[in-house]
């Protein structure tokens, strides 16, 4: 039996994201009872871009683990229930859909995993170790939270968890620029790493890690933007062991 007047927040940290951040409230206005938004002191349009949409805003410091801003968009969160966003991500109609029917549902999970499509280049990647791109978005207020010590970490659910089946569209790399724009700050948090080996960082590290999604993970289906992806995706150890090493010298 379907429960009633179950609501729904939607929230989401941010910094510079004006170009982003219109098209992922348009596509959750219509399902969230409630935005809420941290913005890590952007210098664009960001701000103005989200009071279109809402004015539960807290303007506040960037932090490098960005996902201390995530937390505190969370606390801030009243619905019975809270989608995590972020930026560059949309939902569409199929998702919004399951959503809705998935919290009213009585014997819904506490969290839920929802599939992303990552736009890399001009196209979706299919392979690689980038489709189904599982993460945890979806879960009752107070199941939920960031343990906010890493970049790569996921929401930890307090309580039982499943799979939406509909994926969220994320327009994560749409030039070579913004991905190492965005490459370059988890490069960083590696480098402050208290240890890194040479052999580990210039050549086990990067080959595994080619090999894995080029090949095991069958990148190579993507063609040439599964070749880019998986050679970018290597080169982020020996730029972290460089970073590392010019912070030791």
């Amino acid at each position: 039996m379907a429960k009633k007047d179950v609501t729904l927040s939607v929230a989401l940290a941010v910094y510079n994201e004006a170009n982003n951040i219109g098209r992922c409230l348009m596509s959750i206005a219509d399902i969230a009872d409630e935005i809420v938004v941290v913005d890590g002191g952007s210098n664009d349009e960001t701000v103005a871009r989200v009071e279109e949409y809402t004015s539960h805003i807290l303007v506040t410091d960037n932090p490098p683990i960005f996902h201390i801003n995530k937390q505190k968009a969370l606390d801030m969160a009243t619905g019975e229930w809270i989608l995590q966003l972020d930026a560059d991500e949309v939902v569409d109609e199929a998702l919004k859909e399951e959503i809705r029917m998935t919290i009213g549902k009585s014997n819904a999970c506490d969290g839920y995993y929802i599939p992303r499509r990552n736009y890399f280049l001009g196209d979706w990647l299919r392979k690689g170790g980038q489709y189904p791109d599982y993460v945890i978005r979806l879960f009752r207020n107070g199941r939920g939270l960031f343990p906010q010590k890493s970049v790569h970490e996921q929401i930890v659910i307090d309580g039982s968890v499943g799979y939406l089946s509909h994926p969220m569209d994320h327009y994560s790399y749409t030039s070579v620029a913004q991905y190492w724009k965005k490459a370059n700050a988890y490069i960083r948090l590696t480098a402050k790493e208290d240890h890194m080996s040479a052999l580990g960082f210039l050549f086990i590290k990067p080959l595994s890690t080619f090999f894995a999604l080029f090949i095991r993970h069958k990148g190579i289906l993507d063609g040439w933007r599964g070749f880019l992806f998986a050679l970018f995706s290597a080169l982020h150890f020996p730029k972290a062991y460089f970073v590392w090493r010019g912070r030791r010298l």
